[in-house]
Formats: structure tokens, sequence, C-alpha cells
């Protein structure tokens, strides 16, 4: 009996076939383009005849590749049907997260207790590694991002847009030079988050005052390790007013009253098929039903 082709190359030819372009088609399965030629190739191999007409403008399906879409595209539909209705009533269902630490700490961890008793099954495993959206599709199923804008290519939920707080230690306030005005952070550190390194630059633009330069910037890659830094007084942090209000640290204090809109959001964010994937859309849907 001769051996079928990968269903993995079977999913990547009929998402060529909708695409017409491989670009556009890898996009959607989060393969690079060299991997998703490899899995048609490798079809292509096994029916021993060419599926696509290539030209520069994309691909077209030959005749061959026409009469494999109608029929094989019904066919997956109905093994998908058939694994679902065998799969357990308790199998667990696995989400690949990734998320800043101060998200998971401040805003994620505290309501996780309703969405396990909400979807039992679901579990998730947390990955914190920078570059998450480069990664969707390998090794990551979804992510968190904190950004100014999402690739539009990807789907993406914003779920707040936030303030700029210049955020100080208490003891920064008291004694014989108290920080009361911006241009007395000329002689101050500012700390500023990796994912966020425009945020001091847009807040000074935005209060009127582009020359303000600090005495010197500090990058952090953990937003818990930049508020530590800034309540032992080790310099200024310039990141979203709910990082400080999340924190309920009494050590740490806003600094000034200007109103600064964040340049960055916090942002849902997966390859449009993995909304297809059970762990995905679970975890979406209850993400932006409550508010996270």
């Amino acid at each position: 009996m001769a051996r079928l082709p990968p269903i993995s190359s079977m999913e990547a030819f009929l998402e060529v076939a909708r695409h017409g372009t491989v670009k556009a088609a890898a996009t959607e399965l989060g393969l690079s383009m060299p991997a998703l030629s490899r899995r048609i190739q490798t079809l292509e191999h096994a029916v021993g005849r060419p599926l696509f007409n290539r030209h520069h403008h994309g691909l077209t399906l030959t005749e061959s590749g026409r009469s494999l879409q109608e029929n094989l595209a019904p066919l997956l539909d109905e093994l998908r049907s058939v694994i679902k209705k065998v799969a357990s009533p308790n199998a667990q269902v696995r989400l690949r997260l990734n998320l800043l630490p101060l998200f998971a700490q401040q805003r994620l961890f505290p309501r996780m207790p309703e969405l396990r008793a909400l979807h039992p099954e679901l579990h998730i495993d947390i990955d914190t590694m920078s570059h998450a959206e480069a990664r969707l599709g390998d090794g990551i199923d979804a992510a968190i991002a904190l950004a100014r804008h999402i690739d539009p290519a990807l789907y993406s939920a914003r779920l707040d847009q936030d303030k700029v707080f210049p955020i100080a230690s208490n003891k920064l306030m008291d004694g014989g030079r108290p920080i009361t005005v911006p241009e007395q952070l000329q002689r101050m550190n500012i700390l500023l988050h990796r994912e966020m390194p425009d945020t001091f630059n847009e807040w000074r633009k935005a209060i009127g005052m582009p020359y303000l330069e600090p005495a010197g910037t500090d990058y952090f890659d953990s937003g818990p390790l930049i508020l530590e830094a800034a309540a032992q007084g080790l310099g200024v942090a310039f990141m979203m007013g709910q990082h400080l209000d999340d924190s309920h640290d009494p050590r740490l204090t806003r600094l000034f009253d200007y109103d600064v809109d964040s340049p960055y959001s916090y942002w849902f964010v997966c390859r449009p098929r993995a909304l297809r994937q059970p762990a995905v859309k679970m975890f979406h849907d209850w993400l932006l039903s409550a508010n996270i």
C-alpha cells in the first residue's frame, strides 16, 4: 500500500492554493517561505506531477492541482471532525503563550483562577523571551506584546490605552532637594524598558521640553526590576500608569501632573490561522471579555 504524504504538506498546499502566493500562505501558517516550499515539493513528489504553475506574479493551480484542491479540502475537514468526535472531553488543551513578566504578575495571574474555573482543560505554558512576534507559529501560539504597532499581517487586539508616568522613590521627594519640576531630571538617571525605548522621548516632547537630557539612561528587560530599581532610588522609571497602580508599592510615587498618552499598548497577537486552535480561541475570548 502506498504511503500517504504528510498531512502538513496537504495543509500547506491548500493554504497556498487559497492565497495564491507562498508568502501569504507562509504568514498564515507561521512558517518560513523555504519551509513551506519544501512541503509543497513533498506533495508534488508524492503525486508525481506539478500542482502549481509558477510565474512572476504568483502561483496558479494546474489541472491536477485544481482537482486535488476540490477533493482534498473536504477530506481534511472530515478528518478534523472525526478527531474532534473521538477526542476525550477531559483531554488537555495546551496554549504556548509569550508575555512580559510584569503583565503576567500584575494583570494576568490574579485573574487566572477565573480562567481555570471556566476552562479547566486549558493549560498554559509561559514564555517570556523577547521577539515573540517573530516566533509565532514556531514554539509560540500567541503573545501579549507591548508595542506601538503590530504587523498588519498578524491578528491583533489592543488591550489598553494608558498614560506615561515618571515613577520614582518617595525618598527623592524628601530631603533638601525634592524633585518638583521636570528640569531636575537633568541630574537624574532614567530607567527604560527595552520594549518601550521611546517612552521618555515621547514624554518630554509632549510636555514641551524636547531639550531635556537626563544624566544617564539604564535599560531593563524586566518590568519588576525597573520598579524595584526605582523604589531603591536608582533613577526615575518611565512606565505606564497601570504599572504603578498595580504595583501597590508604598515606596513608589508618580512625579509631576502631566497627562501624556503612552505611545505603547499591550496587544493580544497571533497568526490569523491560530484563532482556529481551541486553546488560542479559548484564551483570546476570555481575555477580551474579562478586560484584563
